[in-house]
């Protein structure tokens, strides 16, 4: 396998992947493209009318590819450097090597840069000359773009998205800047080495367009755009340092996906710039037709949101904002269903209106409203962040999520519990079900945040709200002791993804371990094999928890024929089929090393740990867990768990965290001890 020598983090080939979907991404929190292609999207830039609503292609004037003149292919190589969040194509001539990078830079998200560097390997003195080839045309399928004047020597144009999300509703404005792209680039029979750099700066106003891309040209006289890029880069991927000892394929994953999770979510030092949500193909992808045309579902909430929130709780924030600025949508969703509070949308992009193409999911696929409340509870218990529900409109979310989940139950007189029916559950395959465990679960879940919620905001607490908590049904055979998926079903029928296990973990239902075992006992064998790439993950996980490592282990290498190579992009279904980039399989995949194999669970009043590792690993190192404002270094070997508290923003620091046994024993945590 040819990976940067053994460097789990460095991804090299020799050729493309043959179909271009599987070409690795460059991303920040606002530009992304595939790379060599000849368009990028800006987040929160969509065109198309509800179910139509599809991110805006922007012609992209970097998709350009070296070549080298004449008849003969030198060889070549493609390499992602995770570690520097950047992509390279180097040509490897008798007498020189042309080298060129791409990245989206991290800490100037609207900035796009390539360089190209041709160096002179022997003594001659003649000129040499690459090709550069390019696609780029600056119009758009989805944008009504004109030019303008130059700018500090780029090109430049701008316009709007063609139809709105809703009728009447804003059209977003791009602004991109470019550097010109000649056809070939030729270093001069004196010179011995040369850099070209190549900006491309895409805004939703002129003034940060130019902003942005005065920024890059100074950084770039002084040599210093890809070093700027790089140390953002690499101070997040610190921050976020997940390490393992064990088998090759399985650290390689991990970077991987740690590579195209945080690409996604924003650098440390831009609180004012809106976050647009993450879609499971991410930003790169998301055009008409494809990846689910860069909509936002609940691949971000349930798979994706956890591992951010471990590692990095302001981005998690971030997300979460997303889902109170589109609350309004919610609110009239739920209303033109008849309901009352807030209900999210399957699938949501700027306004959090429905724009699902196909009506069956919006209407029936409603676990996602507890869903992204779940994201919610699980950020308060981490942080007891209370200015993000009493000031920035947190609580007004809570409140209408609770609300809709009452409006949405009926009572049954015969069983005197309350239901939800016709409901389409995580089961695809199957719909208008009356009492989805899962859904029914998650709902119980809202209504239990939302009331200890009040409690702790000091606010009444609406007595349907317990009492609907208390009687809401949620299938169990008593005689088989599971769950089935919804009433009537019956065991064996096939299963699309995971669903019921959900409910031991991220759920945590409460259920006894014969119960745990049963319900995975039940689901795994009739779960399509076929299926999206984050179900394994949760098996594995399911198995982890009852320290049944050997299940568990073969449970997530079913993960890997959803990786392809060399650049290790997830693929949705295993036959490639689906979105590609999928960051939701991905996020599952991450959910079993920082929830699996350490047992964290996050509850109201601690973080559980519970560690168990599969044959083959011995050694798990987090660099940076966050909880409750400290910074935790945890290390887990076969022998032992060391936490230590690496950085303290606690005020004051009188009280640390305590690591409490289960033999009773508790050990204060102070910082640097």
């Amino acid at each position: 396998m040819a990976d940067g020598e053994g460097d789990p983090g460095v991804f090299s080939a020799t050729a493309l992947p043959g179909d271009p979907r599987l070409v690795p991404t460059v991303t920040s929190t606002f530009l992304g493209t595939r790379v060599f292609r000849d368009i990028l999207h800006a987040a929160g830039v969509f065109s198309g009318a509800a179910g139509d609503t599809h991110r805006a292609d922007v012609p992209s004037p970097l998709g350009l590819r070296m070549a080298a003149p004449g008849t003969h292919s030198p060889p070549q190589s493609f390499t992602l450097n995770t570690w520097t969040g950047t992509f390279s194509h180097t040509i490897q001539s008798p007498g020189y090597t042309a080298t060129q990078q791409l990245y989206a830079h991290h800490s100037l998200v609207h900035l796009m840069a390539s360089s190209i560097t041709i160096r002179r390997l022997d003594d001659s003195t003649h000129p040499i000359t690459v090709q550069l080839q390019s696609l780029f045309v600056p119009q758009s399928q989805d944008l009504d773009l004109r030019p303008g004047p130059d700018f500090q020597g780029a090109h430049y144009i701008y316009g709007q998205t063609l139809v709105p999300e809703v009728e009447g509703g804003p059209r977003p404005t791009v602004h991109l800047l470019w550097t010109p792209i000649p056809q070939s680039l030729t270093l001069g029979g004196e010179e011995r080495e040369r850099r070209w750099e190549f900006l491309a700066a895409v805004a939703g106003s002129e003034e940060e367009a130019k902003r942005s891309y005065s920024a890059g040209l100074s950084l770039a006289a002084a040599g210093s755009l890809h070093r700027s890029h790089v140390r953002a880069w690499a101070a997040l991927r610190r921050g976020c340092s997940v390490e393992l000892d064990g088998p090759l394929a399985l650290r390689q994953a991990l970077h991987g996906c740690l590579y195209y999770l945080l690409s996604a979510v924003p650098p440390r030092d831009s609180p004012g710039v809106p976050f647009h949500g993450i879609s499971p193909g991410g930003l790169s992808n998301g055009t008409r037709g494809e990846d689910y045309w860069g909509h936002v579902f609940w691949d971000q909430d349930t798979w994706m949101f956890p591992n951010i929130l471990l590692l990095y709780p302001e981005a998690a924030r971030a997300i979460l904002q997303y889902r109170i600025r589109t609350l309004e949508g919610a609110r009239r969703n739920a209303r033109e269903q008849g309901y009352e509070g807030a209900k999210f949308p399957w699938e949501s992009a700027a306004t959090g209106r429905e724009v699902c193409p196909e009506e069956i999911y919006g209407a029936q696929e409603i676990h996602v409203t507890g869903d992204v409340l779940m994201a919610f509870e699980q950020y308060y218990c981490t942080t007891q962040d209370q200015k993000l529900f009493q000031e920035d409109g947190g609580w007004e979310l809570v409140e209408a999520v609770a609300q809709y989940w009452c409006s949405r139950m009926v009572w049954s007189e015969e069983e005197q519990l309350y239901h939800i029916r016709g409901v389409m559950p995580p089961d695809e395959y199957h719909s208008q079900v009356d009492n989805s465990a899962y859904t029914n679960a998650v709902a119980r879940r809202s209504l239990n945040f939302a009331t200890d919620m009040a409690r702790d905001l000091l606010l009444p607490v609406p007595e349907e709200w317990e009492d609907r908590a208390r009687k809401i049904k949620v299938p169990f055979d008593e005689e088989r002791k599971y769950h089935p998926e919804y009433d009537g079903y019956s065991p064996g029928e096939p299963v699309k993804q995971a669903d019921v296990v959900l409910l031991g973990f991220p759920l945590m239902h409460p259920m006894s371990a014969e119960v745990r075992r049963n319900d995975l006992e039940m689901y795994e064998p009739v779960t399509d094999p076929a299926g999206p790439a984050m179900t394994w993950s949760m098996f594995a996980v399911g198995w982890l928890e009852l320290k049944e490592l050997q299940r568990a282990w073969s449970q997530l290498q079913k993960c890997f024929s959803n990786i392809t190579e060399p650049f290790k992009v997830w693929v949705e279904n295993s036959d490639g089929s689906g979105a590609v980039n999928f960051l939701t399989g991905m996020g599952g995949f991450l959910q079993v090393i920082l929830f699996g194999f350490t047992g964290f669970r996050i509850t109201r009043s601690s973080l559980l740990f519970d560690p168990a590792f599969p044959d083959g690993i011995t050694k798990l190192k987090i660099s940076s867990v966050s909880y409750l404002g400290n910074k935790l270094e945890v290390t887990i070997t076969r022998e032992e768990i060391r936490m230590e508290v690496i950085e303290s923003s606690r005020d004051p620091p009188a009280s640390p965290l305590e690591a409490v046994l289960e033999s009773g024993q508790r050990f204060p945590l102070w910082e640097g001890r």
